[in-house]
């Protein structure tokens, strides 16, 4: 059958099982929106206040959902609205599909009104990018797109449909997608196995590509047959319950004190979807040291990019330990474990804060969320007591802005996720500086009815910048001070939310007790200025140098 460009979008979406669309219209889509006004009872279109936001919300609705997000904009100042969301995605793993409207194909290259190469601007930060010259190509481009962002490692494509495309007309084939069918990887199953065998303090570094390929039975099974503890990159946090005895949490730069020491103690350390970057390994000579390195990654450019592993595997986490787990013998050393359970007191007795802190704020937040409550945070100081402080007891509860640091992404993705989860209550920690980004998208959240609770960690600072200046810049405090006025609270009733003002604990749970249905909040937690995330370890340093206090 015959149908214009604008038709196969839709029909393209709904073949790969997309019902949850996020956008923002303009000039050159009018055609696309048209045909999603139509189909408007198979595909929910989310109206967002800014296009970084709808970036943002559909990376939350697939982190949260497992799916591919899918967001649509309009050309030139649209799409490059997109761009820091699309390089967020990128960095994270993200599957997402970026739509984009583009001047009418004759009209390419002549400057023409809202016309930007967005393809070449987005090179850097895809798995790849199209620009559809002929409706002809247009489906099986779709299909493509589909395909690369949700295989192999997982991150974002874009498809730049120009305006003449979405009204010319071809024939649709309907043909259903293909199936990518998983790579086989080979690997030296009884080396791995041997050298597994012969340590003494296994150590299990994981991240996020475990929670990617669906791997978390398989990570408890090896840390149990191992007896290993596990420790985290921030991606990886929810892989594991809070409350299995050998989850030590997050490693690296502000990771917990007893994760870190142990990892740097092990004597074979496996790695599992997890790039070594900067922040999680500091000095990489002193990181390496006294240890056998087993890395398992399904992208090859991964292996040995930032650490030099002794042993490579290059494959999905899942089918790897799937191979692996049967052939490896059952573990304990009694010594190694005692070790751990030291470290693990001594990391406790060091990190309790008294009054109102943000170790408090986050314990009693979590006492009143279920453990499927998905936690979106923004980035910076409040990001880091997150990650340490809340107790994740379940996957793909977390969404945070790992690789890029994005401020401003928290927002978003707290309203994609809550899409995600039928409008469950979806809970976002922020600061005052990240907060301030994306705030705009709070008439999103209004608007569509969502319960979105904001925790505001409000210290009047850029709380990370200010921490560093003071450890590092001998306390000059240059532009870290925001010196801001703003009234969170009047704030969020004027965007038609509900707003609450913290001062103490007790209002705190005031404040949570009294939470609206059908519609977000925002607390106002002010806290010191000066409060600190620790242990830290400076960079390019080691666990030689952390400061715990």
């Amino acid at each position: 059958m015959k149908l214009n460009g604008a038709q196969i979008v839709i029909e393209q979406l709904l073949a790969h099982g997309v019902t949850t669309v996020f956008g923002y219209p303009g000039g050159v889509v009018l055609s696309l929106y048209d045909e999603l006004y139509k189909n408007a009872d198979k595909i929910n279109h989310i109206l967002t206040a800014h296009e970084q936001g709808a970036a943002h919300a559909a990376d939350g609705f697939a982190r949260a959902s497992g799916k591919t997000g899918v967001v649509i904009a309009t050309s030139g100042p649209g799409a490059t609205n997109l761009v820091t969301g699309i390089a967020n995605a990128y960095l994270d793993s993200v599957p997402l599909v970026a739509i984009t409207g583009n001047v009418a194909v004759p009209l390419l290259g002549r400057d023409s009104f809202q016309e930007v190469d967005i393809m070449g601007i987005t090179q850097s930060i895809v798995k790849h990018n199209y620009v559809v010259r002929d409706v002809g190509m247009l489906e099986h481009t779709l299909n493509e797109a589909f395909s690369i962002a949700g295989s192999g490692r997982r991150g974002p494509v874009l498809v730049d449909i120009p305006k003449s495309i979405q009204t010319d007309f071809c024939e649709y084939t309907g043909k259903p997608p293909a199936v990518e069918s998983k790579k086989q990887y080979s690997f030296d199953i009884e080396q791995v196995a041997a050298a597994i065998k012969n340590c003494k303090r296994p150590f299990i570094y994981a991240g996020g590509g475990v929670l990617a390929s669906g791997a978390e039975a398989e990570l408890r099974a090896l840390s149990e047959k191992l007896s290993a503890p596990v420790g985290f990159s921030m991606m990886g946090l929810s892989a594991l319950p809070d409350d299995y005895p050998l989850n030590l949490g997050m490693t690296g730069m502000h990771g917990k004190y007893a994760a870190t020491v142990a990892k740097s103690e092990c004597d074979v350390l496996i790695a599992l979807g997890v790039r070594f970057s900067d922040r999680a390994t500091g000095n990489v000579n002193e990181y390496r040291e006294g240890k056998l390195i087993i890395h398992v990654d399904i992208d090859l450019a991964e292996i040995g990019k930032n650490v030099a592993s002794h042993m490579d595997i290059c494959g999905d986490v899942k089918d790897v330990l799937t191979q692996l787990l049967p052939v490896l013998p059952q573990k304990r050393n009694d010594e190694w474990l005692s070790r751990i359970e030291e470290l693990k007191r001594s990391a406790q007795a060091a990190y309790i804060s008294p009054g109102f802190s943000p170790q408090h704020i986050i314990e009693t937040v979590r006492r009143f969320c279920g453990d499927d409550t998905v936690i979106a945070t923004d980035v910076g100081q409040h990001q880091m007591w997150v990650v340490q402080h809340y107790t994740f007891q379940k996957p793909r509860t977390l969404l945070s802005s790992g690789g890029l640091g994005a401020m401003g992404y928290g927002l978003g993705a707290a309203i994609g996720a809550c899409i995600a989860k039928n409008k469950q209550r979806t809970v976002l920690f922020t600061g005052d500086g990240s907060f301030g980004m994306n705030l705009n998208e709070l008439a999103t959240a209004v608007s569509q009815e969502l319960p979105v609770v904001v925790v505001i960690f409000n210290n009047g600072v850029l709380g990370l910048p200010r921490q560093w200046q003071t450890v590092f810049f001998e306390g000059r405090y240059a532009h870290s001070t925001l010196n801001r006025k703003t009234d969170f609270v009047a704030l969020a009733k004027a965007f038609g939310a509900e707003g609450f003002s913290a001062e103490n604990l007790l209002q705190l749970e005031q404040a949570l007790n009294n939470l609206p249905s059908g519609k977000p909040a925002v607390i106002d937690c002010r806290i010191d200025m000066d409060e600190k995330v620790l242990p830290m370890i400076p960079p390019g340093g080691s666990v030689k140098n952390i400061i715990v206090n």
